[in-house]
């Protein structure tokens, strides 16, 4: 049997900020450090700082007044903002850019009166994070169907998309929204972050020489799910696991070559534990192929930044 290891895959420049973002907090206010959501999408990322003192709370009733708090990855309300601050509490903001890139669209279109389509999953935490930001304006849409079902004719409409999307669900969307929508309006550059466009291309290209596809990430990854989802639209078996744990036999009955990929808020270490597992019980030899080089980084959060002292700053805390 043959691994075949995506490149790009797992960590992307968000969850590295915000990870380190909780990191360096974490050394500098000590346990207990309360966090807004869970941190990133991930079973493990979230256990390993809970297991350190991390509280993950769903409300910020949750966290003592005058504590610090700090938000996930996904991004808050302007609602959840206010509430921070008349309780108190040290916000630090550890919402991923290319998040905030959004939330900022979604203001400057309801100020100048548009009618929003946010393209998005309901009840994601980036979802109800974004829709805050112009609740009477905004109306969510998960499907075509949902498009068609649209009974509004706004002289100024526009379309934002949730960061983590599949770029071919979106694409079949924004179609549709379109052609209903002659006049509909956009933002200059994709919402779809690079990070999850280029694991989807990975995906696109290797699967198809695969017998198999294997995601590493959690459930309620939303970009973890979508890899999966490629993989099967492809037509190539797939499974979306937390860990080697959740491995079974039987997937690999007659199967020559996997392809190994993960979500952007999966540690590689439990990508590796997988490979190891693969090796060890079936005598796996491993390849890695990169469809495309990454090398973006996000600075840690000015609110965090001028709280730390200067050395600090210089290299990372772990």
């Amino acid at each position: 049997m043959k691994i075949v290891l995506a490149n790009p895959r797992g960590f992307c420049a968000g969850v590295n900020m915000a990870i380190e973002s909780l990191e360096r907090a974490l050394n500098l206010f000590g346990p207990p450090l309360y966090v807004y959501h869970e941190i990133v999408h991930n079973k493990h990322v979230v256990e390993r700082f809970r297991d350190r003192g991390v509280v993950f709370v769903e409300a910020l009733t949750e966290v003592p007044q005058g504590s610090p708090v700090l938000y996930s990855a996904h991004g808050v309300s302007p609602q959840i903002r206010a509430e921070a601050k008349a309780r108190g509490l040290r916000a630090i903001d550890a919402t991923c850019p290319l998040v905030t890139k959004v939330h900022l669209e979604a203001v400057k279109y309801a100020r100048l009166g548009y009618t929003i389509i946010l393209i998005g999953h309901e009840g994601h935490d980036e979802v109800i994070g974004t829709m805050g930001e112009a609740p009477e304006q905004m109306i969510l849409v998960e499907s075509v169907e949902d498009v068609e079902r649209l009974e509004i004719n706004p002289e100024k409409i526009a379309y934002l998309t949730q960061t983590t999307l599949s770029v071919d669900d979106a694409n079949v969307i924004i179609a549709a929204l379109r052609k209903k929508f002659p006049q509909i309006a956009n933002p200059p550059k994709d919402d779809i972050c690079y990070a999850t466009q280029n694991r989807q291309d990975a995906v696109r290209k290797l699967a198809t020489k695969a017998d198999l596809v294997l995601v590493l990430g959690s459930q309620n990854s939303s970009n973890s799910r979508r890899l999966a989802e490629l993989a099967l639209d492809l037509g190539r078996p797939a499974h979306l696991i937390d860990s080697a744990a959740e491995i079974r036999d039987e997937w690999f009955d007659g199967v020559d070559r996997v392809l190994i990929t993960a979500g952007a808020s999966a540690p590689e270490d439990v990508v590796q534990e997988c490979i190891t597992l693969l090796q060890d019980r079936f005598g796996a030899s491993m390849c890695e192929e990169t469809v495309r080089e990454e090398d973006v980084t996000f600075p840690l959060p000015k609110s965090l930044r001028e709280l730390l002292p200067a050395s600090a700053l210089k290299a990372p805390s772990r």
